[in-house]
């Protein structure tokens, strides 16, 4: 397994470029331990600030959830315009309520110009950027999601708050 690319301009990143910790995250919308994660990284961002930097790229499990590559699509459509992090908690936020019928009408609730992200998310014009992370992610050792690398090493540990928090602890400790 090699070391976790570096960050880019294509990567959707919450936090200081100056993070003491950094963590990338492979994640599939329609996972349910992606959305635990979700709630438990939002927490520990609002609690650690600008010490602790997140990244999302795409993982989808497209043989367990259906949904999760037309989501990662609908994330970076909205992406196109500026919402990319808005359309992410809003999937993980309403997981279960979710199919590609409900994305415009989400999307319109979040200012997004429905024509041209109905026109990006139908024409798969971000296919093969998700399909690039997917794969990116599996060579770096990702097989389920979600999967994580804190400051360039995988984390082996649970999704829940608690498992979360204390490898960030000594990620931070360690710097």
């Amino acid at each position: 397994m090699s070391k976790q690319p570096g960050i880019t301009e294509d990567d959707h990143v919450r936090g200081s470029a100056d993070a003491v910790v950094t963590l990338i995250e492979y994640g599939d919308f329609q996972c349910p331990y992606c959305a635990r994660a979700h709630a438990a990284l939002g927490e520990l961002q609002r609690q650690h600030g600008e010490r602790l930097r997140l990244v999302y790229r795409h993982l989808p499990l497209s043989s367990l959830h259906p949904l999760a590559q037309p989501l990662a699509e609908a994330a970076e459509a909205a992406g196109a315009q500026g919402k990319f992090w808005d359309m992410h908690d809003a999937l993980f936020e309403n997981q279960g309520m979710l199919d590609e019928d409900a994305l415009p009408a989400l999307a319109g609730a979040m200012g997004i110009d429905g024509g041209r992200f109905r026109d990006d998310f139908e024409s798969g014009r971000y296919r093969d950027k998700v399909l690039a992370q997917a794969e990116e992610g599996r060579a770096m050792g990702a097989s389920g999601t979600p999967s994580f690398f804190i400051n360039g090493e995988p984390y082996h540990g649970d999704s829940d708050h608690a498992s979360l928090a204390a490898a960030i602890e000594q990620a931070l400790k360690r710097r």
